[in-house]
């Protein structure tokens, strides 16, 4: 008996060694998922939104929480450049895989030469861009800029108000969330040199709803996107007006939704991006 038990304990052992060496293996023979890089930049020369702050410790801490990327946080323009400054630990848009525009206001500090980078980073080296409520509110000078996102912001007629807001491509990642119509307290931004057939319209305000008497309202169409999805050449790009508040930035609907664009233009999930007309 004593014999029995001690070949069985040997038994044991040796099935938990083995289990540990298989594992060990298993795990040596796969490779670690490689962490992404997002840069956020939040340069303000023109109006400065007290949610700013808000944004950027949003994005940083999905990226934290999940590990799915590490964030660098920036007022500045510095990173937006593919040269190597050779200047301590810096880290050019090479490094990164996304770049997120946190409610930028004006004419950014930005050569012609990190224009064409960034251009070349998201158009040619097939890298994401999102871009947060103001985002659409700035580089005015710069054209490829606006067909890049795909617009510019042309006021808020109805301000801070209960908006009323429709999906339109319930099976895009980022906004399969909500319900098919829904509201939410937010600063809608009304676009100029903006068309839907340059875009996939994700979301937009129910024009049903909607007070047309406003002397801002400028778009005879009616038609109000308050997100979309495109592509830029190869690279991934997603905006939406959403975010205006700081008390957007505690609403799990808002997050999860710049959660799920991040991972979109990660290249980590797949939404269409084709155009299509609207449902009114």
């Amino acid at each position: 008996m004593k014999n029995y038990r001690m070949t069985l304990a040997s038994l044991i052992g040796l099935a938990v060694l083995s289990t540990g060496v298989y594992l060990g293996l298993a795990k040596a023979q796969t490779p670690p998922i490689p962490i992404k890089h997002v840069l956020v930049v939040a340069q303000t020369n023109g109006f400065e939104h007290d949610s700013v702050p808000d944004a950027m410790a949003a994005v940083y801490k999905m990226g934290h929480d999940t590990r799915l990327w590490e964030t660098t946080l920036r007022t500045d323009t510095e990173n937006l450049t593919k040269k190597d400054t050779k200047k301590g630990n810096f880290k050019n848009l090479n490094y990164f895989d996304a770049i997120v525009f946190a409610s930028t206001t004006g004419e950014m500090d930005l050569t012609d030469d990190q224009k064409a980078d960034i251009m070349s980073f998201i158009k040619e080296d097939g890298k994401g861009f999102v871009g947060i409520h103001a985002a659409l509110d700035t580089n005015y000078k710069w054209p490829e800029y606006g067909e890049m996102i795909g617009g510019w912001f042309n006021e808020h007629p109805w301000g801070t108000f209960n908006a009323p807001i429709i999906v339109e491509d319930p099976s895009f990642p980022a906004v399969r969330h909500f319900p098919a119509a829904f509201m939410k307290k937010d600063e809608i931004y009304q676009a100029k040199e903006w068309s839907r057939d340059k875009v996939n319209v994700l979301l937009r305000l129910d024009e049903t709803k909607l007070n047309f008497n406003n002397p801002r309202v400028h778009r005879d169409d009616h038609d109000f996107a308050v997100a979309w999805s495109k592509m830029h050449g190869k690279g991934r790009v997603f905006y939406s007006t959403l975010g205006h508040t700081k008390e957007a930035w505690d609403d799990p609907d808002i997050t999860k939704m710049y959660f799920e664009a991040i991972k979109w233009v990660l290249g980590m999930t797949e939404g269409r991006t084709a155009t299509h007309v609207s449902h009114y």
